[in-house]
């Protein structure tokens, strides 16, 4: 398998990169959603779309793209630690990386949350907190992006 991830490490990077792609699209998407679900009655014919739109973004976008994600990205981490060893894991940009992925897994469990919350009619945040977080994922992203493309401070 090491072998496989090795000789085939850019289609596993493509790979990853599109599963990312998707799974930001689905972070960024369902807060705006949220938005737009406050503004409807609840048991009205709007707030059973929104309920199902969430569900669906949530289990058809975001969950198998934040699975393929890992999946691809941990064959990434084999793959390069028999090219380089596994001390890249202690450099600063990978640290950065790792720190922002856990924020984004942690992100994605709260909106699993909120999602569960709206379906059961006991949302407590405001249209503004939704409003206000929902660029988190990509300011994260570009965190990711960034430490990984600079390798900042790598020596």
């Amino acid at each position: 398998m090491i072998d496989f991830l090795v000789q085939n490490f850019n289609l596993v990077r493509g790979l990853h990169i599109i599963s990312v792609i998707a799974w930001m699209a689905g972070m960024l998407m369902l807060p705006r959603i949220f938005v737009y679900h406050m503004s409807v009655e609840p048991g009205s014919k709007m707030d059973t779309v929104f309920k199902q739109a969430e569900l669906r973004i949530l289990r058809i976008i975001i969950n198998p793209a934040m699975i393929l994600s890992l999946v691809f990205g941990l064959g990434l981490v084999f793959a390069d630690s028999v090219i380089r060893g596994w001390s890249f894991l202690l450099q600063p940009w990978v640290l950065t990386k790792i720190a922002a992925l856990l924020f984004l897994f942690g992100w994605h469990g709260f909106m699993a949350g909120a999602r569960r919350k709206f379906a059961d009619n006991q949302n407590a945040r405001s249209e503004k907190f939704w409003r206000m977080t929902n660029e988190l994922p990509f300011i994260a992203a570009i965190i990711i992006v960034l430490s990984v493309t600079t390798k900042f401070l790598n020596h």
